[in-house]
């Protein structure tokens, strides 16, 4: 696969029409990002960038490196009392001004979660951030993407850092800087090292914490030959295949709540019979792939499962949507883990997209697909950032994820603003509903 580079973003632009007329659907939104989203939160977040990368001590911090040997890792006492771990990875230096997917968007997360008294410093029984985790190796990422392309993006690195910033294919727009691949692959190992935590405790307890990779670039638009719409590797899918090599959990249930459909990960495992994909988007949106026919291929015909919501669905769509297509989808394929891609840009605040969840909504998902977890794979469940570009719903909708971890009662009356809100369109939820019910007998 030949990795192509665009200078500058008139150039890429040029490209992105050539290749896909849906692209211009996103340019719009995108400018209309550029020009008035965010700018007062992003300024509140100024002092704690700055800080970020020479942040330390903020609570109980471990590192883990290896699954077999790890003298550095939470200890099994640890773990018996845990009931989140998160691991931080905000790539800082990953980063485009003006851009939705930049280098706030974490930072914005972790500093909402220290106000409202959510992390390790303040609950050092309760939650374990991981820390000095390893990056993912080159097996890691070659066991979802085309190594030709890890090769390509490393080697572009080069260009990134006498540029300062490249784009990276026609896709999204998708760019680097210089230290995007070392991100990206750490973005990655994030991930995978909550999954050796999550089952380490799932050996000593029927109740593991739940893990959340709050990491960035996000994942789940990157397909196997290369990055997409702001993706650069599939954190998701790579962290699937190493539960299933490293792990022996053969069977992966993936869960995207993302306004996007994850295209990657849908790529990644169309023809895979032991990786359930389940993917909530809305209908219509970037990039355009999803439909509700498309249920996998060969012997993996009947494991990929896409529902596309109409533009306007909100909290009472999705509550639908749980307990009538994901609960009964999971307890058919019988998972040995459960995998989130948690993108947080369904919210109604949102401005890439059209939907009407709120903080609740993402905190009844949190709740719900953790219950699910205990129910069917000894609590085994890693959540991983997806999207979210309104800085402010997103870091309140992940707090509230992380208070139904907790077990805790969801503070979302405080940041729902019902006025925001319009009548769900209630009718065409409910025939997508019924459409995929008998597409896959449920």
């Amino acid at each position: 696969m030949e990795l192509r580079i665009f200078s500058s973003p008139s150039s890429a632009a040029g490209a992105f029409f050539q290749v896909r007329h849906h692209i211009y659907w996103w340019e719009k939104k995108y400018h209309k990002f550029e020009s008035n989203v965010n700018n007062r939160f992003l300024k509140k977040n100024v002092k704690l960038e700055k800080a970020y990368s020479s942040q330390k001590g903020r609570g109980s911090i471990y590192c883990l490196n290896d699954p077999e040997n790890n003298p550095c890792g939470p200890s099994e006492t640890q773990l018996l009392n845990a009931k989140v771990i998160y691991s931080v990875a905000p790539a800082m230096g990953h980063n485009k001004e003006s851009h939705p997917e930049c280098n706030s968007r974490v930072p914005a997360i972790v500093n909402a979660l220290e106000k409202m008294e959510l992390t390790s410093k303040y609950r050092s029984s309760e939650m374990i951030e991981l820390q000095s985790f390893r990056s993912a190796s080159a097996d890691d990422i070659a066991s979802v993407h085309e190594r030709a392309y890890v090769s390509g993006l490393e080697k572009a690195m080069a260009q990134a850092s006498e540029q300062g910033l490249i784009f990276i294919d026609g896709s999204g727009p998708t760019y680097a800087t210089a230290t995007t691949f070392q991100e990206s692959i750490l973005a990655a190992g994030a991930g995978i090292s909550l999954v050796d935590s999550v089952v380490l405790a799932s050996k000593v307890r029927q109740d593991p914490p739940v893990g959340f990779a709050l990491v960035r670039p996000p994942g789940h638009h990157a397909i196997p030959k290369g990055p997409m719409g702001f993706c650069v590797f599939g954190n998701v899918a790579i962290a699937a295949r190493y539960a299933q090599r490293v792990h022996g959990l053969k069977r992966v249930f993936i869960i995207d709540f993302d306004v996007h459909h994850g295209n990657g990960t849908n790529d990644a495992f169309y023809d895979d019979p032991d990786i359930f994909f389940l993917s909530t988007h809305q209908d219509g949106s970037y990039p355009g792939t999803g439909k509700i026919n498309q249920i996998g291929d060969g012997d993996g015909e009947g494991t990929t499962l896409n529902l596309p919501l109409p533009g306007g669905s909100g909290d009472r769509a999705m509550r639908i949507v749980f307990d009538e297509v994901i609960v009964p989808c999971a307890r058919r394929f019988k998972p040995d883990i459960i995998l989130v891609s948690a993108g947080y840009d369904a919210h109604v605040l949102d401005p890439l997209a059209n939907l009407q969840f709120t903080t609740g909504t993402y905190y009844m998902l949190a709740s719900s697909i953790k219950e699910l977890a205990k129910d069917l794979c000894r609590g085994r469940c890693v959540f991983f950032l997806e999207g979210g570009y309104n800085l402010s719903s997103l870091s309140h909708s992940v707090a509230d994820s992380f208070r139904a971890f907790l077990g805790e009662p969801s503070l979302a009356a405080e940041f729902d603003d019902p006025a925001f809100l319009y009548e769900e369109p209630s009718d065409k939820v409910k025939e997508a509903i019924q459409k995929v019910q008998h597409i896959h007998s449920l």
